[in-house]
């Protein structure tokens, strides 16, 4: 299987990672990007963000929108899945971490506001300078 290499393709491949997975528990899930959804995946009775990682997540922070966070907050249907080792490109080799319930909870508790601007800096730009 060849190496996954924009950080889009890595996305999608852990979203259809994520929808098989949930297909396979009997659930009807559907991914509800650029919809307007507080996460990617819809997947009744559960509300799921998907953070892909194209290797190991271990140490690092996760990133939420308020959005997320209040959804969290409020939904006790809400999940995220840390989809790791994506990069590689075999699904069969993928990790998932689920995190929900009483440990999204806790981990939510100690989330740390943070505001920030991202500029975009096109290519054409980049190369000019």
């Amino acid at each position: 299987m060849p190496e996954i290499v924009s950080n889009r393709a890595v996305e999608q491949a852990a979203i259809e990672y994520v929808i098989a997975r949930e297909r396979e528990e009997g659930r009807l899930a559907r991914d509800t990007r650029g919809t307007g959804a507080a996460a990617d995946v819809d997947s009744p009775p559960r509300t799921i963000e998907v953070k892909a990682y194209g290797r190991s997540a271990r140490g690092t922070d996760l990133w939420l929108e308020v959005r997320q966070i209040e959804e969290a907050r409020r939904n006790p249907d809400f999940y995220i899945y840390v989809v790791e080792n994506v990069r590689q490109g075999s699904p069969e080799l993928f990790t998932l971490k689920v995190l929900g319930g009483q440990r999204l909870v806790h981990l939510i508790q100690r989330a740390k506001e943070q505001r920030y601007y991202t500029v975009p800096w096109p290519v054409a730009d980049y190369d000019a300078g």
